[in-house]
């Protein structure tokens, strides 16, 4: 899994029995792959950006060879026989996606980009690789994200205990599960940006030298900006009802281009936009969730809950719900959507739809992802 962070390639290897909700996941490795400095950059220029077909050709395929990489490295690293491993998925880098149909060339079309070319990963590893998962949930109707929640209820659902699993990635994102339900009933969520603007503002305030705001500490020690925050938090998506997803499309450079030209110092706008962060994910909890079900616990992954002081902000703004880690429950926080996507990827394998229209919009539960066999 490599997501809208576009900080490296999360790898999990895991061992997986059963079928549908009657599973047996056991992780046996997990490892992250961080992305070389030049491969980021040419990532974000091909992002929701005017650019050329060349260099997304060129990426696709490279990025075929880094993921076959990350995971034989990760194989080395836990000493694991990569001939012994079954099934490869992977999500892909997105490099656009609209969910959301819009006007095009007389007709309304929704679409999604990610780029990784399995068939280099497949040809590299020895081993069947599922890969463009999210064009079939857009084909039938839905938004083509998020498609975690399949795997966040299959981890997290608890019979006495409503739950919402967060995961702050470069985007946020929510799956809500009530207490004792069925699948049907989830409902799951982008919340609006994760980490994507924080990061964006740390890199031009550093000159590079870091891509994240470490344990938050210079959102702790800036001052928060209420005017713009109040501004920001007026974006038509935050009132959208779900299920809706979002990216780079609406929180991307652009959105970064427009605070930088406001004048606010960037250490503000970095505590800014990581208070905006916060509230925004509470307010989708307290708005979308709660008139749903009683929340007894938010479980945070992603690369969000490494920072200190947006978990602080959090755990401040939940109260009195409990404020916990995927960690909590034995599923590396760094590691969870690239768990989700080997499960998505054995259920393909074995033609069970995987995605939940409750959560994507889609007319019904499809199969996921196209097969390149070895």
């Amino acid at each position: 899994m490599s997501g809208t962070s576009l900080d490296g390639i999360d790898v999990a290897i895991i061992d997986i029995k059963g079928a549908r909700f009657k599973k047996d996941i056991r992780v046996v490795a997990t490892y992250t792959a961080p992305y070389p400095g030049a491969v980021r950059e040419a990532l974000l220029a091909v992002s929701n950006t005017m650019t050329h077909t060349a260099p997304i050709s060129r990426l696709n395929f490279l990025l075929g060879e880094l993921y076959a990489e990350a995971f034989l490295a990760t194989c080395r690293r836990a000493r694991i026989d990569h001939e012994s491993v079954d099934l490869i998925g992977s999500h892909g880098q997105t490099i656009f996606h609209e969910g959301c149909p819009v006007e095009y060339l007389g007709r309304r079309v929704a679409s999604t980009l990610q780029i990784g070319e399995s068939a280099v990963i497949a040809e590299r590893t020895g081993i069947h690789t599922i890969s463009n998962f999210r064009e079939r949930d857009i084909a039938a109707g839905g938004s083509g994200a998020p498609l975690a929640p399949y795997v966040d209820y299959l981890l997290f659902r608890d019979r006495s205990r409503g739950r919402v699993a967060l995961n702050i990635g470069g985007i946020a994102n929510l799956t809500a599960i009530p207490a004792h339900s069925r699948p049907e009933r989830v409902v799951a969520f982008d919340t609006g940006p994760g980490n994507m603007i924080i990061d964006a503002l740390v890199t031009r305030l550093t000159g590079g030298k870091e891509k994240f705001d470490r344990n938050g500490a210079i959102a702790a020690r800036a001052h928060l900006n209420e005017r713009l925050l109040a501004s920001m938090l007026s974006d038509p998506y935050y009132y959208l009802d779900p299920p809706k997803s979002c990216g780079r499309e609406q929180f991307g450079a652009e959105h970064v281009s427009d605070l930088l030209a406001t004048g606010v110092p960037l250490a503000d706008l970095i505590s800014t936009a990581t208070e905006l962060t916060a509230i925004s994910i509470v307010k989708a909890i307290m708005c979308f969730v709660e008139p749903l079900m009683k929340i007894r616990e938010v479980i945070v992954s992603g690369g969000g809950a490494h920072n200190r002081f947006l978990m602080k902000r959090l755990r401040t703004l939940l109260h009195p719900v409990e404020l916990k880690t995927s960690a909590d429950y034995g599923i590396d926080i760094d590691a969870k959507e690239a768990i989700a996507f080997a499960v998505l990827a054995y259920e393909t394998f074995d033609r069970r739809p995987a995605n939940l229209p409750s959560a994507t919009g889609a007319k019904r539960s499809v199969l996921l992802g196209k097969v390149t066999y070895y």
